[in-house]
């Protein structure tokens, strides 16, 4: 997998973060002949530990000063100089159990295959265990207490999406082939992790939001029709947005997202300046809908573009990235621009267009509904006055 990750265009730097070159020893105790001289695979690694590590791990000790009265801990452990070399662990002395048996106070040895009277067998690795050298991992991590092989790649000339793409596409390969072994599975993590995750937030959270602002609106203007003329304009929002991060060559990213879920407050608020006075202009001219949206587009034009205009300009220095760390934050300046741009357009021309249309088709059917109604109320009153 290394190999192939390293011919993955964008992809520098790839590693195994924990490689084989820790060098190891590795002990292969012949049981056969260390059972003949009465010594088990036990006695071996026993001998091993104290000899290497210390007595500590196994049999503590400790030495009272009478005349401090400090503990002391006291371990057993062969010396470095005698183990130096091959030669001096092969030599390093192998010695079986003993046991305390018999009268109080007297000590017999026991070998270890339990007999009494028997002194402790002695003998030398070297005689009972073959010593293979080898590599191990220098580094064991883990990853929910399971132990891992991580594969580390930065990028480099692109974006971390298509790196992503590439490093799915390796793992799917090998995951269909059947080539792990049975209990282990490949796992992405890493900024592409995080990048899956903001996506899936900032995603829901776009979505989310104009659903709420469309409750809102639904909520103040006492009406369902109206609040969906209004959000008329965020599909030529998001329609920018996609369109000046293209031509910008700017890739999608977090925060371009967060300048997206930005646009659709300005966008929303525009809308509302529109629709508001198309209502108040549509009650005063008795339905007349067409020329109540010509009013509103022609009275709002100003307050429309000057709030446009005005965080425009204000993300201009923005998307231009300059500075330090300016190419960060750039495509959330962009994002807003072009939003904005295709956003306002929708305004002054879309949701006027929309508002004379649905509401011209509501009047020109209230209208008879009206007529009828009028009709019979005056039917009625002259059937009461006969």
């Amino acid at each position: 997998m290394l190999d192939e990750v390293r011919y993955v265009p964008g992809a520098a730097d790839a590693r195994i973060q924990q490689p084989f070159d820790n060098p190891n020893m590795t002990v292969n105790v012949d049981r056969t002949r260390a059972s003949e001289i009465g010594l088990t695979q036990a006695n071996v690694a026993q001998s091993i530990l104290v000899s290497l590590s210390g007595s500590f791990q196994t049999t503590p000790n400790f030495y009272l000063d009478p005349k401090s009265g400090v503990t002391y801990n006291v371990a057993v452990q062969a010396p470095q100089y005698r183990l130096d070399s091959l030669a001096g662990l092969q030599s390093l002395p192998i010695t079986g159990a003993s046991q305390t048996s018999g009268a109080p106070g007297a000590t017999t040895g026991v070998a270890a295959t339990g007999v009494p009277g028997v002194p402790p067998t002695i003998d030398v690795l070297g005689n009972v265990a073959t010593i293979v050298p080898g590599t191990e991992l220098g580094t064991v991590s883990h990853y929910n207490v399971q132990p891992v092989l991580d594969i580390y790649t930065n990028v480099d000339g692109t974006d971390l999406g298509t790196v992503t793409r590439a490093m799915d596409a390796i793992i799917k390969k090998h995951q269909d082939h059947g080539d792990l072994p049975r209990g282990s599975h490949f796992i992405l993590r890493g900024q592409s992790d995080t990048m899956r995750k903001s996506y899936i937030g900032l995603l829901g959270g776009l979505a989310f939001s104009i659903l709420l602002v469309y409750l809102l609106i639904v909520v103040n203007f006492q009406s369902w029709l109206d609040p969906f003329l209004i959000i008329a304009a965020l599909p030529a929002a998001l329609a920018g947005i996609a369109w000046f991060l293209f031509i910008t060559h700017t890739r999608l990213s977090v925060p371009a997202l967060t300048g997206a879920i930005m646009c659709m407050g300005v966008a929303t608020s525009n809308s509302i300046l529109v629709v508001t006075f198309a209502r108040e202009q549509l009650e005063s001219l008795v339905g007349d809908a067409r020329r109540a949206a010509l009013n509103a587009g022609f009275v709002r034009l100003r307050p429309v573009i000057m709030t446009a205009l005005a965080m425009i300009i204000g993300m201009v220095p923005m998307s231009l990235g300059l500075g330090d760390g300016g190419e960060q934050n750039a495509p959330l300046g962009r994002a807003v621009i072009g939003g904005l741009l295709l956003a306002t357009f929708a305004t002054l021309f879309f949701v006027p267009a929309s508002f004379s249309v649905v509401h011209g088709w509501l009047e020109s059917r209230r209208k008879p509904a009206l007529g009828a109604n009028r009709s019979g109320t005056i039917d009625e009153f002259d059937q009461l006055s006969e």
